[in-house]
Order: C-alpha cells, then structure tokens, then sequence
C-alpha cells in the first residue's frame, strides 16, 4: 500500500501533518523537552544571572547539568552569555512556558493523583 505524500508544510502548526520529522511543533518540543531547560529559562525571566547566581536559585541543578543547559539554550538561541534570555527566548518564556506552569498550577494534584493511583 502507497502512502499518499503529506503536503509541505505551511507556517501555521495546523500544517504539520503528524510523524513528520522536520515538524515545526516538534522544533518547539525539543526546546522544552530537557528537564532542566525550561527551569533555567523561568529562572531568567525577571533579569539575567550569573551563573553562581543560577545554581543558587534553582534547586537541585548540579553545575554540569547548568552547564549543559545553558550550552543548549546558548546554541538554541534562547540566551545570551551573561545569561539573559534574548527576545527569542523572552517569546517562550512569556508564550508557553508561563501557560505550561500555569497549566501545572491549574492541574498539578490531578496529575500527582492519577500518578499515585
């Protein structure tokens, strides 16, 4: 059986035919989907830190882990040295990123519970 090929893939995320490796939707998740990226991004959004500074504010981290971290983000074009989130990062901190914490506020309990069950 032939598959019929899957059209190009347009601008808007309703475009992304599901399975497609280049998809735009999962560019977006690769930024998030290390553990402690998106935990160092939220520990940039008020100012920039040193990265002293960040270890100190995020719990747990070891200082090879932050410094993978900021490796990828530096690469990913969501920071800058000096460790400030440059406007793109700014747009996934303030975009989705915030409906993402506000989601796990929102939805955290159900979440711990189903785990539990």
């Amino acid at each position: 059986m032939l598959s019929r090929p899957h059209p190009p893939i347009g601008r808007d995320a309703a475009d992304c035919p599901p399975f497609v490796s280049d998809c735009h939707v999962r560019i977006a998740t690769e930024l998030i989907g290390h553990t402690w990226d998106p935990v160092v991004l939220m520990a940039l959004r008020y100012e920039p830190r040193r990265r002293g500074e960040l270890l100190a504010a995020i719990g747990g981290i070891s200082d090879k882990v932050l410094a993978d971290a900021l490796r990828r983000l530096l690469a990913n074009g969501l920071v800058e040295h000096g460790y400030a989130l440059t406007p793109l990062g700014r747009s996934l901190v303030d975009g989705p990123l915030t409906a993402l914490a506000e989601w796990g506020v929102a939805h955290g309990d159900a979440v711990l519970a189903a785990q539990a069950a």
